[in-house]
């Protein structure tokens, strides 16, 4: 399982720019950008073999953490924080 986490850990940035770039060139409705993200992540994890010893289950499921968490990170740091009164 740590295998997974750390594995999910280096791929979620790449993923993260690959989102961007789609988000940027081509126009992709804001509700299906969680879709795109998780597609992206699964494709980045089955593309990594020749990087990982991982089996090809455990690279999928380190690249749908990696996709929403991508969407997650992206999200914390664009919205604004609403300041306590």
């Amino acid at each position: 399982m740590d295998d997974v986490l750390i594995f999910a850990t280096v791929i979620a940035p790449i993923v993260l720019a690959f989102v961007e770039l789609v988000k940027r060139t081509k126009s992709v409705d804001e509700r299906y950008l969680s879709l795109v993200a998780l597609a992206l992540g699964l494709a980045i994890g089955v593309l990594s073999a020749p990087f990982s010893d991982l089996e090809v289950t455990l690279r999928l499921w380190s690249g749908a953490l990696a996709g929403l968490a991508s969407v997650g990170l992206f999200e914390l740091s664009t919205t604004p924080r609403k300041e306590k009164e």
